[in-house]
């Protein structure tokens, strides 16, 4: 499981910096006047409800949608109230009635020293804007630049639920551009993009229908869709990555309704994936927060947070990790009459690559070793020579492994060896010269497997 998750946060890394973004790391811990500024301390809230026979406590905006179609606005307290009575939405534990609904706060609360009150990060996104003067002088008083940061984020969820979509402690990789205002029309690197497609889904379109259609950038501008060119942008990135982690399909870029927007937020998309288990879920974010944060961490520390008079907008890209490695792993089953096994994305398998000796006499498990040290530095690699060659094969299945390389008897006459691909079984022969390349290829989708064994 962390070998899979190891290959999305790879992709996810290696995307931001091929688009410019260069890589942060900031404290998870921070006193409590940063989360004031941030406006987390006041409005990072779920609305909950306490059972009054059973005292058992609910997400007052989540046991409304699993009952009921009725809309409210987040903050709406009084409305999800008025829901829960007329729609007599009951405890799902002892079927007795809720109390009224409150506000409770998601961070984590911890002490500095001896009584500083601080809190953990619930998200990575606030602790990277504090060193806005520092990357001002970096990036050689020049804007737009971008940064991001992949680590650990908190929240104190009442009671997590769906597996690894909702849960107190995550992986978050988040990218932010800083922008001026009127760079935000201004952008050239949308001139590269501006014609690539993505299944774009507006606020407008979803009163309609929830169809997903497939929408040129500059028409969604056009449409006044998407606001700005850079934004149109940072949408393109995320979508891009995505793709590359493995989801060419299933994949919505949805819009939030004005009422569902973040208290940051002047526009926001969400990337969503479609899964078999709990429909379509939000796998990453894209905000527009204007020029909120640095504006009022400025207010609140009285550092220069500004280029001269502008304030600075951000446009963000956040990604949860574990939630498209749970994706991955559930498109992944495959049963059949000969064996359940998961099938990845190329590059995606948690292993690559798996050398076993045919079988472990006459000199086979001491080259299939050497043919293994040609591959351990390069490659997710497992070395395996317990079992017979058809059970060490099933248990590469089971995990993912793409490609399986035997050593057999033939190879000590003409140092070839056969790679079987897994999903398809077959096998081809190649020098032991040639493995680590042909692998490469393979693995990484430069070439297909039937044109390496037509050759």
């Amino acid at each position: 499981g962390k070998l899979l998750k190891n290959k999305v946060e790879d992709i996810i890394r290696k995307n931001f910096m091929l688009h410019g973004f260069w890589e942060v790391e900031c404290p998870a811990i921070m006193p409590k006047i940063v989360w004031e500024a941030s406006g987390h301390y006041e409005g990072f809230v779920d609305p909950i409800v306490q059972c009054t026979k059973c005292k058992a406590v609910f997400r007052a905006d989540n046991l409304i949608k699993e009952h009921t179609n009725e809309k409210f606005t987040a903050g709406d307290f009084e409305k999800m109230e008025s829901i829960i009575e007329k729609k007599k939405i009951k405890c799902s534990r002892c079927s007795g009635s809720f109390g009224a609904v409150g506000a409770y706060n998601l961070m984590m609360k911890t002490t500095i020293g001896l009584d500083q009150e601080a809190y953990l990060r619930p998200e990575t996104a606030t602790t990277t804007y504090l060193l806005f003067p520092e990357y001002y002088r970096f990036f050689r008083t020049k804007l737009p630049f971008g940064v991001f940061q992949i680590g650990k984020a908190y929240r104190n969820e009442i009671s997590p639920r769906q597996g690894v979509f909702r849960t107190r402690e995550f992986t978050q990789a988040e990218a932010q551009l800083f922008v001026l205002k009127e760079q935000k029309n201004v952008f050239d690197k949308y001139d590269e993009i501006k014609n690539e497609k993505l299944p774009l889904v507006s606020w407008q379109e979803q009163k309609k229908s929830s169809a997903v259609k497939e929408l040129t950038l500059s028409d969604a501008i056009k449409k006044g869709f998407i606001k700005n060119k850079a934004y149109a942008w940072c949408l393109y990135v995320a979508y891009k990555t995505i793709k590359e982690v493995g989801f060419a399909d299933c994949v919505r870029v949805r819009q939030h309704f004005p009422e569902e927007r973040a208290h940051y937020a002047e526009d926001a998309w969400d990337i969503e994936i479609k899964t078999e288990r709990f429909g379509w879920f939000e796998i990453c974010g894209v905000h527009d927060r204007s020029d909120y944060d640095l504006r009022r961490h400025a207010s609140f520390s009285g550092a220069e947070m500004q280029v001269g008079k502008e304030q600075v907008h951000i446009l963000e890209i956040a990604f949860g990790l574990e939630r498209p490695t749970y994706c991955l792993l559930e498109r992944a089953f495959r049963e059949d009459k000969v064996r359940s096994w998961l099938h990845f994305p190329m590059g995606m398998a948690p292993v690559d690559i798996a050398v076993f000796p045919l079988v472990k006499k006459d000199g086979l498990s001491k080259k299939a070793k050497e043919v293994f040290a040609l591959l351990e530095k390069d490659f997710v690699a497992i070395y395996d020579e317990t079992g017979s060659i058809g059970r060490m094969y099933r248990r590469m299945d089971e995990i993912g492994t793409s490609l399986c390389v035997t050593v057999d008897h033939q190879t000590l006459k003409d140092d070839t060896i056969t790679i079987r691909e897994i999903s398809t079984m077959e096998q081809i022969r190649v020098k032991v010269n040639d493995l680590k390349n042909v692998a490469r290829k393979l693995i990484e989708m430069e070439i297909e497997f039937k044109k390496v064994k037509g050759n």
